[in-house]
């Protein structure tokens, strides 16, 4: 990795969690008891050594520390890194630790770090002292990942989940499961939108048709309605976290392989700046990003149409969702970077992140009233599976209630949660312990797709409401549970949010929404 480390290292004596490898000696204070290895991080209160009886931590208030690698315990200085996902690095957070910072009283100093890093000095006011260094390397997700396996950064930036290779390394390394609920985390949402030039007459596209779009198998905007042109394509490169995402979501579905030809970004700005310069072009870019592009809606072939827009992106309703990830490893933190990570679920980080342009995870009611599209397609798609009695039944059990902009979605023929949907259950237990919804009633209600028996789907989506409840349950300790009255309903495939004749519309359809009255 070209962090110019042997730079650093000759500036900095210490490198927060991830040191040079010099030898230590720790000590008690009686001299009794002598431990050697390779120091591997102190965060201010613990070392994390590598000796002869394997990787170590020990309370650094009971030991003496010999050896050039020990640290300043006077003046220690939190050191953390950070790498990964450009668009997360470049924006998002720095944003959040300015506003961690002014939070906390604390100065920052911006510095750059080469080759395309740079470093947060936070400041403590009252004493001038520096507290802790950021250093934040924006590069891709794929180096983040493999920084962390190196032992190059303690925080992963990734606009995708973690390969399953990745995962399999971290374990092997002692990192644990990046999967867990204390070692990913869903920070901010994000969304893969298909763009145009403000000139192009197309306006709307379908799922199905943008992946063949990108295949080669569609290449003239007749096709789709517009000019008979050739379609020039402009994706986000290949290594990025964005681009890693066009190929799972878009292409994955339908198992269609890019076309040649395509120009990769490594910027997903360029993507937007591509298409503007020419009118025959299409693109994926960034929710965040798409500037002066004209997004595409997509569409389906019974009529359903989901555009990017905030809200339906916090529902995840929208099909091309792409969470924005923090992977952490299971070791400890200095303080205050634990302190960061805390401040990054609260109320006042939410803000922070709708200013920086993405989409918060703040829960949001929506009231019934301004959900009545959602009820009349209901009436309109309903087939001969789904009787008036059961439309009734779901309008009269949803009537005075309020829609929750948390959702629940599982990974494909799995009854696992995907990962937006497990850091949703984290977010859901903390408002429960928090007593947000106290002497409140919350209705978490199934839905499914139409393939298949009415009954079964119902029976399907009751099971993943139950299979929902129980790990918010789970999850939020010491939430009190007789202040709540938390319950299960499922409708089955009644109310559909996109067409089930493609892979895309069906994932949409299964779903778990939360209803509060």
């Amino acid at each position: 990795m070209a962090w110019a480390r042997a730079a650093i290292f000759a500036a900095l004596s210490f490198w927060g969690t991830v040191l040079a490898a010099q030898d230590v000696t720790l000590t008690s204070p009686d001299g009794q008891v002598e431990l050697s290895g390779t120091l591997l991080g102190f965060d201010g209160e613990f070392y994390r050594i590598e000796s002869i009886y394997g990787e170590l931590t020990v309370d650094g208030s009971g030991v003496l520390c010999e050896g050039p690698a020990c640290p300043n315990l006077q003046d220690f200085v939190a050191e953390v890194a950070i790498s990964g996902s450009s668009t997360m690095g470049a924006v998002l957070i720095p944003a959040l630790i300015e506003g961690f910072a002014l939070r906390n009283d604390y100065l920052t100093r911006r510095e750059p770090l080469e080759p395309s890093g740079f470093t947060y000095v936070l400041i403590d006011a009252s004493t001038e002292k520096p507290v802790a260094r950021f250093y934040i390397q924006a590069s891709t997700t794929d180096e983040g990942f493999a920084d962390l396996l190196a032992n190059d950064a303690d925080i992963v930036m990734a606009l995708r989940e973690i390969r399953p290779e990745e995962r399999q390394r971290a374990r092997e390394i002692g990192m644990g499961d990046m999967t867990g609920a204390n070692r990913s985390r869903v920070l901010a949402l994000d969304a893969m939108v298909p763009i145009v030039a403000p000139s192009n007459p197309v306006d709307q596209i379908s799922p199905q048709a943008l992946a063949q779009v990108f295949a080669g198998q569609i290449n003239n905007w007749a096709a789709l309605g517009g000019a008979d042109a050739p379609i020039s394509l402009h994706l986000p490169g290949a290594r990025t976290g964005l681009g890693q995402s066009v190929e799972d979501k878009v292409m994955g579905p339908i198992k269609l392989p890019f076309a040649d030809g395509i120009v990769r970004h490594d910027r997903a700005g360029d993507v937007v700046d591509a298409v503007l310069a020419d009118p025959f072009a299409i693109g994926i870019a960034s929710y965040a990003e798409t500037g002066d592009g004209r997004a595409l809606t997509l569409t389906g072939t019974c009529g359903f149409s989901l555009s990017a827009q905030r809200g339906t992106i916090k529902t995840e309703d929208y099909p091309l969702t792409a969470p924005m990830f923090l992977y952490i490893p299971a070791r400890r933190l200095p303080k205050v970077a634990r302190e960061l990570l805390a401040y990054m679920r609260g109320s006042s980080a939410q803000i922070v992140i709708r200013r920086a342009g993405f989409v918060d995870q703040a829960p949001e009611e929506v009231s019934i009233n301004d959900q009545g599209y959602r009820f009349a397609n209901a009436v309109t798609s309903a087939g001969p599976e789904v009787s008036l009695e059961e439309l009734q039944r779901m309008t009269r059990t949803l009537y005075g209630m309020a829609r929750l902009t948390t959702s629940f979605r599982f990974e494909a023929g799995s009854v696992r949660l995907d990962a937006q949907s497990r850091s949703n259950v984290q977010q859901l237990a903390r408002a429960l312990e928090q007593g947000t919804y106290d002497a409140r009633q919350m209705l978490l209600v199934g839905f499914s797709d139409g393939d298949g028996p009415a009954t079964a789907n119902r029976n399907i989506a009751l099971r993943r409401a139950e299979a929902v409840r129980r790990a918010v349950v789970a999850a939020a300790e010491t939430a009190n549970f007789e202040r709540i009255q938390l319950s299960v309903d499922a409708f089955g495939e009644a109310l559909p949010m996109a067409c089930d004749d493609s892979a895309w519309g069906r994932q949409a359809n299964r779903r778990v929404e939360v209803w509060v009255r």
